[in-house]
């Protein structure tokens, strides 16, 4: 299958994935880093080799994605606040809403990113209800995160 991201009503990103669980609700699916070579980010680096296991639904405003290593090892969890994912056929298409947070393998940072990209997107004045779920689904993540183990809950 094909995961599209797009982003303000353009595809930003096309990826192969495959397939581990869909249950109606939530989609799970696992991709190697697709990125062109390393991403850098200082808290933590994408890079050939690793692979993401990612977790959709079709009912929530957010993905959330468990990183590891080419080794397996975890470096932690990237989580994309999004409008609910949709299934057409072999393509997962999911919208992204600029914010993200982060949250390493060892629960010591948690982080909330690319909020300025959100304010600048204009979601709130065109889609005012779209911006507060998306608001509310960066909150309700934060929360999971900064609890051992919340985040594994919502992938079991």
């Amino acid at each position: 299958m094909d995961v599209v991201l797009v982003k303000s009503g353009r595809t930003k990103i096309r990826y192969a994935a495959e397939l581990l669980t869909d249950d109606g609700t939530r989609i799970a699916v696992r991709a190697p880093w697709s990125g062109d070579g390393v991403r850098d980010f200082g808290f933590v680096r994408f890079e050939p080799g690793d692979v993401f296991t990612e977790y959709y639904w079709r009912d929530r405003w957010y993905a959330v994605k468990e990183v590891r290593d080419a080794a397996g090892a975890l470096k932690g969890w990237y989580c994309d606040i999004t409008r609910p994912a949709t299934l057409s056929g072999a393509e997962l298409v999911v919208e992204d809403l600029d914010l993200d947070l982060w949250r390493s393998a060892d629960g010591t940072d948690v982080r909330r990113l690319d909020e300025d990209e959100f304010t600048e997107s204009g979601l709130a004045e065109a889609d005012p209800e779209a911006a507060a779920a998306a608001v509310a689904a960066l909150d309700e993540l934060e929360a999971y995160a900064l609890v051992a183990g919340g985040l594994e809950s919502l992938l079991a």
